[in-house]
């Protein structure tokens, strides 16, 4: 990771306090045997990063691990799911009327249905994530609006998400489509071709469709002159997800830059996520240096 040199950021704000209530399925109805608490999630545990309650000791458990070496997490996720907004929102104001966002973890308010809908009422959004208990919280928060749904699948498989009555019947694969992988792909390992998985999604969607995508790194921020790899916070956070649902796999700017394929990257191109379009008051170099997100949106010609 980065050199750190900030303390931990607060919770989210903008995070609904809906809790505390029964962690997990308890309040859902959802059967606790078809959610493995076992290990950590990496889902419940960014819900966690972003001052969530649905989450278990286990994840929590990780995620302050992962806050110990790293205690700028708080504040990439935050900036992370600032980018997602942002990203929505020119989308839609631009015409895109369609979105499939996969991975998209626990329900944050605003979720991406309620910000496209802010502009475009009429906009159609599916969800796919893997963890029931995602599913759970989408059928409570998600998909009891018109023209939303959610879709219980792996980015892995991106066949199955494709071919899901849900995604059939709510999605037009002759108009445009917004494509959201956001914070997702670090979760893939190179082995399982996380370039290959966007191709396969690609190619399902019309021209003008739009991936909007974002992903961790260790690469120091450029223009940050104290900036450096930790190579010890790095290997201790990668150590964490080591007995997680998912490992994470950091890759470099040009690393980023390759999994777009066939959408050509908009202006600014592959930027720190504070950097993309901001619509507010740009970070300094050593908060941009402990943002570890990378992000960017890519069009299909």
């Amino acid at each position: 990771m980065s050199e750190q040199n900030t303390s931990p950021a607060a919770p989210d704000p903008e995070v609904p306090r809906i809790g505390p209530y029964a962690p997990g399925p308890a309040h859902s109805g959802f059967a606790a045997e078809e959610i493995d608490t076992s290990r950590p999630h990496p889902a419940r545990m960014y819900d966690y990063y972003l001052g969530g309650w649905d989450n278990y000791e286990v994840d929590r458990v990780a995620a302050e691990r992962v806050i110990e070496v790293h205690p700028q997490v708080r504040l990439s996720a935050r900036a992370n799911r600032a980018f997602l907004r942002r990203a929505v929102r020119e989308l839609v104001a631009g015409g895109i009327r369609q979105i499939i966002d996969i991975g998209t973890g626990i329900p944050t308010s605003p979720n991406t249905h309620e910000v496209a809908r802010e502009i475009a009422p009429e906009t159609r959004v599916v969800y796919a994530d893997n963890d029931p208990i995602v599913a759970t919280h989408a059928g409570a928060r998600l998909t009891n609006t018109a023209h939303t749904g959610f879709v219980l699948g792996d980015v892995r498989d991106p066949e199955a998400i494709l071919a899901h009555p849900t995604v059939r019947e709510l999605i037009d694969f002759d108009r445009p489509v917004a494509l959201l992988l956001v914070a997702v792909l670090h979760f893939v390992r190179d082995d399982e071709d996380p370039a290959g998985i966007i191709a396969t999604l690609a190619e399902a969607l019309p021209a003008g469709s739009h991936l909007v995508l974002s992903h961790a790194t260790d690469e120091p921020y450029e223009a940050y002159e104290g900036g450096r790899t930790d190579e010890v916070a790095r290997a201790g956070v990668q150590d964490v997800y080591k007995s997680a649902t998912a490992t994470l796999n950091l890759r470099s700017k040009a690393g980023v830059e390759r999994l777009f394929g066939p959408f050509a990257l908009l202006s600014p191109g592959v930027v720190r996520v504070p950097l993309w379009r901001p619509d507010g008051a740009v970070p300094g170099a050593e908060e941009l240096n402990n943002t570890i997100f990378y992000g960017a949106v890519g069009r299909k010609g």
